[in-house]
């Protein structure tokens, strides 16, 4: 044997033809597969030598493997088989080698979907209500999973959600490999609850956490705690509070905070006691509306006091016996037993605490225990900088100013925080504070020589606008091209405001020389740098303009003509 695939055959198990290789994980290689039997086409996971050497993780393997083969649900990946095969390295030793047979998924992995970023809001609740369902379907049948994260979901083409590896995670988490031995556990810290981080035994609710942890990473693009040393990503969920998601995508709403932020409760206590209620919470939330936390009700007390459900003992074989047993043959009641009275007395106060601890959780929010867990960050919009600032200090937040230009809020006061009013943070958590600095000013831009176009694409560049235009003559300067602007460049002016140009007409103004001295009429038509040409007249001497071919307004640099007397 070769890799777990008979030299002779060339099939595993004599049954399953090996293709190609899918995909690498810490445990396992999941390789695409084709049983021959039955001509379907599967996914076929090998194991680790490092784990298939374990004879106890092997055992736990086949058992846990057994137990998740029985499930069977559209979100859940089938388990169709699952066995050993001897394998022989290139030392000539033999081991075996655990495999699963599963169910073949056309699609990608979670992982791969996040890998381009957050998915829409509405795209990661219907993604996690698909996950929560397996997970009720499995608690259900006993079975959790312990190692929920997006590497272990499926997405289709068609949108439907596949859950894998349940059962084989307890078999990891179960073996006499270590931490340090394998890699296993290493590639999932950042999907670890709190007590799977402490070593404590794990129940539905850690499967709850873990989903929490996956619904942040895909509304928000990253896992919640990150570090590149396993124990300290570890350490975190055991110890510190996660980020409302909204704090890294400003377009995940608040019910959907609350929701990811109950699922990931250090204390499995205070998270969702089972997956259908975090799949409730989850619709509530996408369709806008606030969670609801449903709270105990008193007869979930009293139908379990002092530890005992009456219903349990409701048509034993003891009681119908005593029920019908005839007056004589009862049993005879002592006075070993408390009477009567102490007893509907005890129920009474039982039922008042009952009462007060409802009304005490009900009032939770406000209490000086709840501001030091979760803390609702208060509306300091229109707040001064010193106001707002001191009641976020008094609430145990860190304030930190931004500064912000603002046409419409007054300088000096609040215009947003980050993260927003009514999103439960962590204390100690810095909280940004954008304070308007009023309205921005701007330089005015040079513009002079730039056409009336180019001139009005440069002052909106800046944040400024063209404001009015007059017109002048200029002997030099092209027509409709920027003369003087008003203000200057270089001034500074709220953005929004106008600037005032002149633009050249592109015309002079020619003046009547006819009378002055040839030399007089050709020094004025100069200096408007027109171009002059003089005709001497012999029938008339004096060196006077007798006549002069244009006057008034002519276009620049326009040919002009004089005549004058030149007769000796």
């Amino acid at each position: 044997m070769t890799d777990g695939v008979s030299q002779s055959t060339g099939l595993l198990a004599g049954r399953y033809q090996v293709g190609d290789l899918l995909g690498v994980g810490g445990m396992a290689d999941v390789y695409s597969g084709t049983d021959v039997r039955l001509g379907r086409r599967v996914a076929i996971k090998l194991l680790k030598p490092s784990l298939a050497r374990d004879p106890a993780f092997r055992s736990r393997f086949r058992r846990e493997a057994q137990d998740a083969a029985k499930m069977s649900h559209p979100t859940i990946v089938r388990i169709f088989d699952a066995g050993e095969e001897t394998a022989t390295d290139a030392g000539g030793t033999e081991s075996q080698v655990p495999y699963i047979i599963m169910e073949f998924v056309e699609g990608r992995s979670l992982k791969d979907i996040i890998s381009r970023g957050p998915l829409e809001p509405a795209e990661a609740t219907r993604i996690i209500e698909q996950v929560l369902t397996a997970l009720e379907y499995s608690h259900r049948a006993g079975v959790i999973h312990r190692d929920i994260k997006p590497g272990n979901i499926m997405v289709t083409p068609t949108g439907q959600v596949k859950v894998m590896d349940f059962g084989i995670a307890r078999a990891i988490s179960e073996s006499s490999a270590t931490i340090a031995e394998t890699s296993t556990i290493v590639g999932t810290a950042q999907y670890f609850s709190p007590e799977q981080a402490r070593g404590e035994t794990v129940d539905p609710r850690t499967d709850l956490y873990s989903a929490g942890v996956v619904l942040f990473e895909m509304l928000t693009g990253r896992a919640p705690f990150v570090d590149s040393n396993p124990v300290a990503v570890a350490y975190q969920h055991v110890n510190e509070l996660a980020s409302a998601p909204s704090v890294l995508n400003p377009a995940v709403s608040p019910m959907l905070d609350a929701v990811v932020l109950r699922a990931m409760s250090k204390d499995r206590f205070a998270r969702y006691q089972a997956a259908s209620e975090f799949r409730q919470d989850v619709a509530s939330a996408a369709a806008g509306n606030a969670p609801t936390r449903l709270m105990p009700s008193p007869s979930d007390f009293t139908s379990t006091l002092f530890g005992v459900d009456p219903s349990a003992t409701a048509g034993s074989e003891a009681t119908i016996r005593q029920l019908t047993a005839h007056e004589t043959d009862k049993s005879v009641q002592t006075q070993n037993r408390p009477p009567v009275a102490w007893i509907w007395g005890g129920i009474v106060v039982i039922i008042g605490l009952i009462v007060a601890v409802g009304f005490w959780t009900l009032n939770l929010t406000s209490t000086p225990l709840t501001t030091n867990v979760a803390i609702n960050v208060p509306n300091v919009v229109g707040f001064t900088w010193e106001n707002g600032s001191t009641a976020l200090t008094n609430l145990n937040l860190e304030p930190n100013k931004v500064d912000e230009t603002s046409a419409d809020v007054t300088a000096g006061s609040i215009i947003r925080t980050d993260p927003a009013a009514g999103i439960t943070v962590g204390p100690g958590q810095v909280i940004k504070v954008y304070v308007s600095s009023g309205t921005a000013q701007v330089q005015v831009p040079m513009i002079i020589n730039m056409t009336q176009a180019d001139a009005s694409a440069a002052l909106v560049a800046v944040g400024l606008r063209l404001g009015a235009v007059t017109t002048a003559y200029s002997p030099s300067v092209a027509l409709n091209v920027v003369m003087l602007s008003t203000p200057v460049a270089g001034e500074l002016l709220a953005a929004g405001s106008t600037v005032d140009v002149t633009v050249s007409n592109g015309m002079v103004q020619a003046p009547d020389t006819v009378g002055k001295s040839v030399g007089e009429a050709t020094s004025t038509l100069s200096a408007l740098q027109l171009q002059i040409k003089t005709v001497g007249d012999t029938t008339c001497s004096g060196g006077l303009v007798v006549s002069q071919s244009q006057t008034g307004d002519i276009p620049a640099r326009s040919a002009i003509t004089i005549t004058y007397c030149a007769a000796p």
